[in-house]
């Protein structure tokens, strides 16, 4: 049996799916079952990693965990949540960020860095995914394309390695389901980095009508996403971007060696979210 959390999110659910495909026991792990949309036949049980004393049924036989953590958030609950993990399973697949190292601190790396060390130091089998930026990120563009076609947003020049919930999961299931990943970080990115000009056109393409990038200054972008995350991480977003103009997010071949395929194209992921930007 194998335990998804985050089972009702984009990389989660993708996990939970493939798992679900390839006819492996799962279950998942949601706070509210009468809203979770999963396959028939995947078992549910309620349960919040904020606290740990919650995930007891959730865990009961349980031989493997694909963990996604409410990165900040739930921070507080951490070393509780991983020691209760490893008195009740042997293994953990953990969904990481690329660019994590043993010297973060700050902001959402420093969450994912901490989250490495308390696995690492359980006891666990355990495999740090650590994907670049999600594709899936570009749907906080969806309200300006769908009312307008337009994509404001800073750093155009901007080129990232986006990859697909798709290709995340795919990996993530492998990792839980044979043993050659055991004690490994890949690094996992779509097939090619392309500016965020491109991604823009990209959607445009996918939904039938021109999407344009309209530059906006830094002040601006901050107002946006300041309400949800605290300063430190706010900064981390914004001095990311203004690095990806200089220096491009590099691209992997990992997707492809491991699972057998191509990694999905960004172009691919616009047509299979064409619906949430229409």
């Amino acid at each position: 049996m194998i335990l998804v959390t985050g089972a009702t999110g984009r990389v989660g659910g993708s996990a939970l799916a493939q798992l679900w495909d390839k006819g492996v026991a799962v279950r998942a792990l949601v706070r509210d079952p009468g809203r979770a949309a999963l396959p028939d036949g995947v078992e549910v049980v309620r349960g919040d990693l904020a606290d740990p004393a919650s995930l007891g049924p959730a865990l009961d036989g349980v031989d493997s965990v694909f963990l996604v953590w409410p990165t900040l958030a739930a921070d507080h609950a951490a070393p509780e949540v991983v020691a209760t993990i490893a008195k009740q399973t042997r293994r953990v697949v953990y969904l990481s960020a690329n660019g994590v190292s043993a010297d973060t601190t700050e902001g959402i790396l420093g969450s994912h860095a901490m989250m490495e060390r308390l696995i690492e130091d359980s006891g666990l089998e355990w495999t740090f995914l650590r994907p670049t930026g999600f594709a899936a990120n570009t749907l906080g563009w969806a309200p300006g394309v769908r009312a307008e076609g337009v994509v404001r947003w800073i750093h155009g020049a901007a080129r990232r390695a986006l990859i697909h919930e798709k290709d995340i999961g795919a990996v993530g299931a492998l990792a839980l389901t044979s043993d050659g990943l055991i004690g490994e970080r890949p690094v996992l990115t779509g097939p090619e980095s392309i500016t965020q000009i491109e991604q823009a056109a990209a959607i445009g393409h996918a939904i039938g009508r021109p999407v344009r990038f309209e530059e906006v200054p830094a002040d601006v972008a901050r107002r946006a996403i300041s309400a949800d995350l605290p300063p430190s991480a706010v900064d981390g977003i914004l001095a990311g971007h203004a690095a990806l103009v200089a220096n491009p997010e590099p691209v992997s071949d990992t997707v492809p060696r491991l699972v057998g395929r191509p990694a999905l194209t960004f172009e691919q992921w616009a047509v299979d979210h064409a619906a949430d930007f229409s």
